[in-house]
């Protein structure tokens, strides 16, 4: 098929890309160019394993093209995916005027029939809008063209998204057109060899409320899980074998139950934020997400918390290493990262940080915490040790998991770590004399 997708952001790039490595003609359009031109030549503005070696194969095949000019690439192609940025409003809605500009755009250049596919993570209704958009600038230029909006959402999993696109456990379509409908079933069906089950169709609106109802209910999880850890912490208990126990239950499972310093990223904060506002422009109160949210927001504090427990109020004079600043390991995706909250919270209490993460260092510098104060970032995670009171674990990076813990103790000052991930072995580190403090489990000293 010959494909546009408008949008070379993450959820751009990496879907024409999975489209181009099938064969599909894709060309990827972005206003941005610097972006493109980068892109034309390989350079990849995310970091996502495996997505620079796909784009250069696909560049190279022929199959993947870059461009900022729309009107030139927009006629004659099958699908046009909207994949645009959605930011979240000052109210939590989200901010379509991305979506929409290019609605326009699309309804100021198309001279044939098109299928149009929102595959931006957009709040119910917004197929209308586009629809709305695309037809009043068609009315403009006195014309009558067939088009097609149908709701594509995106279900990948940051530092896994080539798998999740190229091994789909579900593709969801949201088509109220029969013809656009078998468009979607055809591009679809190279990624489901031996069985099409996993395609399901809806209509539009329930396909645009389903990408918002999975990630809150994962978001769900994942709250519900800190907020038992920290009742665990209070009377006792050990959050860690508390998760074993129930994840054994197979209604419940093992995924999203790790206690943590709190979800971030780009699609949980924002999603539920969605979801709340949809909920309240229809007069209705979504009490379980409203507390998911408080939960989240108190959750990445509790590791600044026990620092402050720990060393006091007056953190002055105290240096900490900081392991992971990204939300997540194998992205460099720093958007509401609880590193974000917890490096704020320590230096405004006068405490230096020795900040190290192998992807997000750059992230980190110049958006994130810019221009943050006593802030230095270091090369290793072992050069934040030196001169570090304690060290601090924010992100599950691999090369965190099984560090030399003899080097570490001998080049803090304190055998001292607090571990927001509960990723070491509470004993162990106990019998080599550290002091070590995890989320759900209660430290004694």
């Amino acid at each position: 098929m010959n494909l546009t997708v408008i949008g070379s952001g993450y959820v751009g790039l990496v879907s024409g890309t999975c489209f181009a490595e099938m064969g599909n003609k894709v060309t990827c359009i972005d206003i941005d160019e610097e972006k493109i031109e980068g892109l034309k030549n390989g350079v990849i503005p995310i970091y996502e394993p495996g997505l620079d070696q796909m784009v250069k194969r696909n560049i190279e095949n022929g199959t993947l093209h870059f461009s900022t000019k729309l009107s030139k690439h927009l006629n004659g192609c099958d699908a046009a995916f909207i994949a645009v940025g959605t930011p979240m409003g000052e109210d939590g809605s989200a901010d379509l005027k991305y979506v929409l500009s290019v609605a326009r755009e699309i309804g100021a250049h198309m001279t044939t029939p098109l299928t149009v596919v929102d595959k931006s993570t957009v709040p119910v209704g917004t197929a209308d809008k586009v629809s709305s958009a695309i037809t009043e600038e068609l009315d403009k230029r006195g014309l009558k063209i067939e088009f097609h909006v149908v709701s594509n959402p995106e279900f990948l999993k940051e530092g896994d998204a080539i798998n999740d696109f190229m091994k789909p456990d579900r593709v969801v379509i949201g088509s109220d057109n029969e013809h656009s409908t078998q468009i979607m079933r055809n591009l679809y069906s190279p990624f489901f060899r031996s069985s099409m089950d996993r395609l399901i169709t809806m209509d539009v609106r329930s396909a645009e409320m389903t990408k918002y109802v999975a990630n809150a209910m994962l978001a769900t999880k994942i709250s519900f899980m800190n907020e038992i850890a920290n009742i665990c912490e209070l009377v006792g208990a050990d959050v860690n074998k508390v998760r074993i126990g129930i994840g054994s239950d197979s209604r419940i499972g093992y995924s999203f139950i790790y206690p943590g310093s709190g979800y971030g990223g780009s699609c949980f904060p924002k999603d539920v934020k969605a979801l709340k506002k949809t909920a309240a422009e229809f007069d209705y109160d979504a009490q379980i997400i409203g507390a998911v949210e408080k939960v989240n927001d108190k959750q990445k504090l509790v590791i600044a918390n026990k620092v402050v427990k720990r060393f006091g109020e007056n953190l002055n004079g105290k240096t900490f290493a900081i392991w992971g600043l990204a939300f997540k390991p194998q992205t460099d995706d720093m958007r509401e990262a609880p590193a974000i909250y917890i490096i704020k919270e320590l230096v405004k209490r006068g405490a230096k940080i020795n900040a190290y993460d192998p992807k997000a260092m750059e992230e980190a510098q110049h958006f994130y915490l810019k221009d943050m104060p006593n802030v230095s970032y270091k090369t290793s995670k072992y050069e934040t040790l030196k001169d570090a009171d304690a060290m601090i674990l924010l992100t599950e990076w691999k090369e965190f998991r099984s560090p030399d813990f003899e080097e570490l103790k001998q080049s803090l000052k304190s055998p001292i770590i607090f571990d927001g991930r509960n990723q070491y072995k509470d004993a162990y580190l106990k019998s080599l004399g550290f002091e070590y403090y995890q989320i759900g489990k209660k430290t004694v000293v």
